[in-house]
């Protein structure tokens, strides 16, 4: 699901595999892609079953392949992994290699840029042959002595898969709340640390979501339940830790199962939060911090398809909001005491052509990022009206937006700066004298990359509606775009969520052996403004995949490369995207990499037990409404297999995946090896010890990337 300014939450099928991916010709240095032909693919056993709606009957022959605790099929799932295994084995030496390389570019004793907080100074860190990171503080000064906080490498032993999360530290500094995650569900264990003793109290809260808000009391705290089947955040308890055999008490309980809440709190501290939202509508309550016992009260109780997200600064809320037909935002701001809709006073207009993404407030300034014609700006305006600016920006492949400023009486503004050229950079502007410093620049190790060597730009295809598509291109300047050039084309298209063309240490493997990388800012995802985000969506979702295929299109006729070169890749509801041009045109594609795949759509979203399925009517549309019932099976990957000829594919999943059940993608995988009509190569790889976003380990998510690469650069060695 989206992540967009109006919801701070992690969605479903949201996953951002942008491919975090020298001699130049991949035919000296790859090996073909050859499996051993007297290997046998693996079959699943197809076992009759009928769904049946709306009059209308879809046989799932692979619908036991959603029973978990199966032996069968978890045999099924091993076979596979062992055909992928041994199918790949002449390619090991290659992945080696890449995983050496790409380890080789990463300064593996790394530190965060520090920021202050409360009167210590906070910095990660990682140490030299270490997967996980490590959480300090120094107090008042850098040169202090290092507390750690946590040593995520020791909590991590015993543990195929380890995730720590929302670490929040008491006002007074001494205890912090903080979320587990080892079974790779995103369903965290919140636990509290004694800092001054190192005692990790009994406390031990299952099936949260990780994060928490304290109270100014420095004894309670808040936290956000889920549903132990659905996975929806569905409920925010009060716990007080001075009791003793202390417990949890219900706050609030979000009864309707198309929405999800969370608790958070204000810059200034001194409000407490909680949201409700749904994809189209929000609702926001608040507390006073200081008084923890006391009832939460509305801002603004909820109005079908009515966004906000709620700021504090001195004795007003501003408030960020489609309110009234502003649907690229608009800000406004009420009364603390007065905040009904009807007391909304409007601070920035909305604008057709402007998206607001978001709103940073400090004690002088206030910052909004914008989005115009793809492109991301960051506004600075003075309280009294005084400077009203922007932050210079060049280039039309870039990523820009405001990090960790947690500070509120402060002129400094930490941003973050890349471009698909460019590695990242931590900058800070003082936005009183317009200093413009950077904090940390990203290192590229391993003595070969030069930005000058390589080239990006924008460059646009037209859809089969005539709408212009975006593309963000880069390749090494070695390489001469044509017919013979390999290219990997990548693009997700849902839930709002923007791709914007960033740098990654890993593509320059595929950069160096001549590969181009392109991102297709396709509808769905936000780039062009709110309406690229709905002409994407519900009744519109086919012009996500058929936008992607003009791309592919544009690239091949305008002789940027051709159908024997042209790759795909796609996670989660990227992997939707997959899934559906393999089917629609596969004739246009090489190979295909479909990570955790959304591919049994009108199924799941049927299913109102799957977590977060009722959450996503308003992305995907309901199929108990016959309507969307039919348009969405229209275009369902798994529904609309045939029997024809299919690009190479290699499809990723985790057996623990809680945003794309494992299921999907098996039951896919086995549809495809009755109905393809050709002697192109299959591959399901199932993590299965991983869930959605794959292995934990830094090291351990770059080998899963090495094999990815290996799976393109073998292929490409065949027709070279």
């Amino acid at each position: 699901m989206k992540s967009n300014r109006i919801i701070l939450s992690l969605h479903k099928r949201l996953l951002f595999l942008s491919l975090p991916i020298a001699s130049m010709a991949c035919t000296n240095l790859t090996p073909e892609m050859r499996p051993d032909q007297s290997l046998v693919p693996p079959l699943a056993d197809q076992k009759p079953y009928q769904h049946k709606l709306h009059n209308d009957i879809r046989l799932d022959e692979f619908y036991w392949l959603n029973e978990r605790d199966n032996p069968e099929v978890i045999d099924y799932l091993e076979r596979e992994n062992d055909y992928y295994q041994k199918s790949t084995q002449h390619l090991v030496p290659l992945q080696d290699n890449l995983f050496e390389e790409m380890k080789g570019r990463i300064k593996e004793d790394d530190n965060s840029v520090p920021y202050f907080y409360n009167g210590y100074w906070y910095i990660t860190r990682y140490e030299k042959g270490q997967d996980y990171p490590i959480y300090t503080r120094k107090k008042d000064s850098l040169t202090a002595q290092e507390e750690i906080l946590f040593d995520c490498n020791e909590m991590a032993k015993g543990h195929d898969y380890f995730r720590l999360v929302g670490i929040n530290i008491s006002p007074d500094n001494t205890k912090a709340v903080f979320g587990v995650d080892t079974v790779s569900r995103r369903q965290y264990v919140l636990k509290v640390k004694d800092l001054v003793s190192g005692e990790i109290f009994d406390t031990s809260i299952e099936n949260t979501t990780g994060g928490s808000v304290w109270a100014k009391d420095n004894e309670h705290f808040f936290y956000t339940k889920k549903n132990p089947v659905t996975l929806r955040s569905e409920a925010i308890y009060r716990h007080r830790l001075s009791e003793l055999n202390a417990s949890s008490e219900l706050i609030f309980e979000e009864k309707d199962d198309t929405f999800s809440c969370y608790v958070t709190s204000s810059k200034s501290e001194d409000y407490i939060f909680i949201g409700s939202y749904s994809t189209l509508t929000t609702e926001f309550q608040y507390l006073d911090a200081s008084s923890p016992l006391d009832d939460f009260k509305f801002i603004q109780e909820r109005i079908p398809e009515l966004e906000y997200s709620i700021s504090h600064y001195k004795d007003h809320f501003y408030i960020f909001t489609n309110a009234d037909g502003a649907k690229n935002y608009k800000v406004m701001k009420t009364p603390v005491d007065k905040t009904s809709k009807e007391h909304w006073e409007e601070v920035l207009p909305h604008r057709e052509a402007v998206l607001l993404e978001d709103l940073e407030l400090f004690n002088d300034f206030w910052v909004v990022t914008e989005r115009s014609n793809g492109l991301t700006k960051i506004r600075i305006q003075k309280w009294d009206g005084s400077e009203d600016y922007y932050l210079p920006l060049e280039g039309e492949t870039y990523t820009v937006y405001t990090t960790t400023n947690i500070a509120f009486d402060t002129t400094k503004l930490r941003y973050v700066f890349n471009s698909m050229t460019t590695p990242s950079s931590v900058m800070e502007f003082d936005m009183a004298s317009k200093d413009n410093v950077i904090l940390k620049e990203q290192e590229v190790l391993g003595g070969k990359f030069n930005k000058e060597n390589y080239l990006e730009k924008r460059i646009w295809a037209t859809a089969a509606d005539g709408v212009k598509i975006p593309i963000s291109l880069v390749y090494h300047n070695d390489t001469k775009l044509g017919e013979t050039t390999p290219i990997l084309q990548y693009a997700y298209g849902s839930y709002g969520s923007t791709i914007d063309p960033g740098f990654s240490t890993t593509r320059l493997s595929l950069l160096d052996r001549g590969f181009a990388y392109a991102i297709a800012h396709v509808r769905g995802g936000e780039y062009l403004g709110r309406q690229w985000y709905d002409n994407g969506k519900m009744l519109h979702k086919k012009n996500t995949f058929t936008d992607f295929i003009a791309c592919s299109k544009f690239l091949v006729e305008e002789g940027y490369t051709s159908t024997n070169h042209l790759y795909a890749y796609g996670g989660s509801a990227g992997g939707l995207l997959m899934g559906v041009i393999v089917n629609e045109a596969p004739e246009l594609y090489h190979g295909v990499i479909a990570a955790v795949p959304f591919v049994d759509v009108v199924t799941t979203m049927l299913d109102d037990s799957i977590p977060l399925t009722t959450s996503e009517y308003d992305e995907w549309g309901n199929p108990n409404d016959e309507e969307y019932y039919h348009y969405i099976k229209s275009y369902s990957p798994y529904d609309n297999v045939q029997k024809q000829a299919y690009p190479n594919l290699l499809v990723t999943t985790g057996l623990h995946d809680s945003q794309v059940q494992y299921w999907e993608p098996a039951k896919w995988v086995a549809r495809l090896r009755l109905n393809k009509e050709d002697n192109t190569v299959l591959f399901l790889d199932t993590n299965m010890t991983a869930g959605h976003g794959g292995a934990s380990g830094r090291f351990d998510s770059l080998k899963e990337t090495a094999k990815k690469f290996a799976f393109l650069l073998a292929l490409e060695n065949n027709v070279n």
